[in-house]
């Protein structure tokens, strides 16, 4: 499985053992996947439509643990949806359905409906424990992460942008970077940063996943650190190389074009040891000389004869 199919997978297993949490991460179920409709005999239905096997039963578990609603009572259908199986949870009793849509503030206090499509009631998610319920609901329904080891991002996928605005300040209030970007006909929530997606998995209680996490940044980490410092060491050595290419070209000139015996004797002995020693470092090169001379020394000497040789090239 990947990364993200991990993170579900925890993520439906955890359920919450307050009521008022259980009916934060149900109302975001329903509001992302759910849709009302009309049985054969003209009864209202509510259905609960996912791909997912863990949004299944996480809905099982919460519509008997919050709203005693067995199993019983509800059908399961396995549909081919081009690849992929969609699950549907079927719930008919309309006293069920209203009970559902009371705890879930879809009903008002004037007992008008509102549309599935609208944004979850602020009260449901008023807590901070709710609003951690409710985006754990959320990522379960429409979320997604890329591999940890090819990149940081983490979305979820809406159809309005109604829904998508309530959510990025959902995130805002846990002090995540969220943004919006409207993808073809989805309004799409996301974070790029990889400490921004740990926090998003401690908010949501994917404590595994979480860790899992933390372990790939610093084995990325390393890595990174590792390839740059190879980098850096690498730039060096080649930007030695061609400086000591450099001075070898200019002190040979030198000897062919000028000759050796009218140069001074330190710039005459350092041009001699550095042909003699072209691997050589410029510490090295310093321990050649008689008497000894540190690297500044060393190195004034050689720009001395690379300024000797470009005077006379004219």
């Amino acid at each position: 499985m990947s990364f993200s199919s991990d993170v579900k997978e925890e993520l439906g297993k955890y359920v919450s053992r307050n009521k008022h949490c259980q009916i934060a991460e149900m109302a975001a179920i329903i509001h992302y996947q759910g849709q009302l409709t009309r049985g054969d005999s003209g009864q209202l239905q509510l259905q609960i439509l996912t791909e997912n096997p863990s949004v299944l039963r996480k809905s099982f578990t919460i519509l008997n643990k919050a709203f005693n609603i067995e199993t019983s009572e509800m059908e399961e259908e396995c549909l081919q949806n081009h690849k992929n199986s969609v699950y549907t949870i079927v719930l008919e009793k309309e006293e069920d359905i209203m009970s559902i849509f009371r705890e879930i503030k879809l009903i008002d206090k004037e007992g008008v409906l509102h549309d599935l499509r609208d944004c979850v009631n602020p009260e449901i998610i008023e807590d901070y424990c709710c609003r951690r319920a409710f985006t754990r609901g959320a990522y379960l329904c429409i979320g997604s992460m890329s591999d940890p080891m090819k990149g940081y991002h983490l979305e979820l996928v809406y159809s309005n942008k109604i829904q998508a605005e309530q959510m990025r300040e959902v995130l805002l209030k846990f002090e995540l970077d969220a943004k919006i970007v409207k993808r073809k006909k989805y309004y799409v929530v996301y974070l790029k940063e990889g400490s921004h997606i740990v926090d998003f998995l401690g908010i949501c209680k994917a404590r595994v996943a979480l860790m899992n996490l933390e372990n790939l940044r610093i084995v990325k980490e390393m890595r990174n650190s590792i390839n740059r410092k190879v980098n850096c060491e690498t730039a060096n050595i080649v930007k030695t190389v061609n400086a000591a290419a450099k001075q070898i070209e200019d002190i040979i000139f030198i000897r062919d074009f000028i000759g050796f015996s009218k140069l001074p004797d330190t710039l005459r002995e350092m041009a001699q040891v550095r042909l003699d020693y072209p691997e050589a470092t410029l510490k090295e090169l310093g321990q050649y000389l008689d008497p000894p001379v540190g690297k500044s020394g060393v190195n004034h000497r050689l720009r001395k004869l690379c300024e000797i040789a470009d005077l006379n090239r004219g």
